[in-house]
Order: C-alpha cells, then structure tokens, then sequence
C-alpha cells in the first residue's frame, strides 16, 4: 500500500496550483460544498475545538452584502467566483468541547471567563482550518483564491451581527477570519508564478 501522495497528487494540491482571480462560468454544486466541509472537519485542531464557521455566498443579494467591505481590487474577482466562502471563528466554541473533546469533561472550564484565550484560540485554529480548507478544495477538483483584503467589522456587521431566524450559527460571537473564492479558475488568466523561500531561507535545523 502507498503511504504517501503520487506526485500527480502532490502537483494538484501544492506545486502546481494556483492562486485564482478570473473564473469559468461553471457552478459549484450544494454536494460539493458539503464535500469539501466533510474533509475540513477531520483536520486537527487544539482540543479538537474546530472553531471554524464557513459562509458560503452564491446569490446574487449575499455577494452585494459583501461588496462594500471589499477593498476596489477584489470586487470584480468576487463577483465573477460562483462561490465566496467567509472563514469565521466562533467565540462560543468551548461550548461544543464537552461533546468534541469527550474524555475530558472539565474541558470548557480551561476557556471559560478567559477572553484572550478563546481569542487566540479560535483565530488560530480557524487559520489552521482555513489551510485545510484550501487543500480540500483542490483536492475535489476546486481552484481557491483567498482574500485578505477587506474590513473585517463592515463583514461582520453584515454578516455576523444577528441571529438568523434558521436557527443556524450565525451571530455576534463568530468573528471573520479570511475571505475565499472558489469555483474553476480561468488557467489562461494567471499571471507568472511568484518565487518562494528556500528552506535555507525560511528553515533551521536544530
């Protein structure tokens, strides 16, 4: 059995994707979505506390929403992706641990009344999970074009500020991490690859 990726894998996931800003007019299905969340969901977080919300925007009415929290250069690619997901954070994921974390039963009480801790906590392993989420997406076939470019409170407001009558998570206690499009990009549109750090660069043995 092999117990690694083929190149061809390591390829699609890493060395040769891609960074997306134009896009093919081709939807991205429901089941899809619920594919790529199904694989995000077994990566590892901190006490297993999986504090990442996602948003995914394909109407028309959720990307105007979105729009004036854009800096200028990321509306047109926003518009143009079939699907904008909204990495968030959940402030109130230690409500979750005593079922996520089970063997431990004291497990909220390391986060409760602790306020920087569940901040760092949460942003970090939502960044964490963000990660996943763009391998996965590659990994079914995605392209990704992820996002930093925005007011994260004007995304929030709109976003974040009120319960939704569903039911659902949306609140005032999930915060924005990043922004991703999604969707299959347009290859003939990429501009020359960036270079990257070499391991003598970015790495030290100890």
């Amino acid at each position: 059995m092999n117990d690694h990726l083929s190149d061809d894998g390591l390829d699609l996931l890493f060395r040769s994707a891609r960074s997306h800003n134009a896009w093919r007019d081709q939807t991205v299905s429901d089941a899809t979505l619920r594919a790529l969340y199904d694989l995000v969901r077994w990566g590892p977080t901190s006490a297993n506390s999986c504090p990442a919300r996602i948003l995914f925007l394909r109407s028309s009415e959720a990307k105007q929403r979105l729009l004036p929290a854009l800096n200028p250069g990321n509306v047109e690619k926003t518009l143009q992706a079939p699907v904008t997901a909204i990495i968030g954070y959940d402030l109130d994921f230690h409500e979750q641990l005593p079922r996520l974390f089970p063997h431990n039963p004291g497990v909220r009480d390391w986060f409760a009344g602790q306020p920087q801790l569940i901040q760092t906590t949460a942003m970090r392993n939502s960044s964490l999970q963000g990660g996943y989420f763009i391998l996965a997406a590659r990994a079914l076939g995605l392209d990704c074009g992820p996002l930093s470019g925005f007011d994260e409170a004007k995304v929030d407001q709109a976003f974040f500020s009120l319960q939704q009558q569903d039911g659902s998570f949306v609140s005032a206690r999930v915060k924005t991490n990043f922004i991703c499009n999604l969707g299959y990009g347009d290859h003939q549109q990429l501009f020359p690859r960036s270079p990257r750090l070499t391991f003598e660069e970015a790495c030290v043995l100890l």
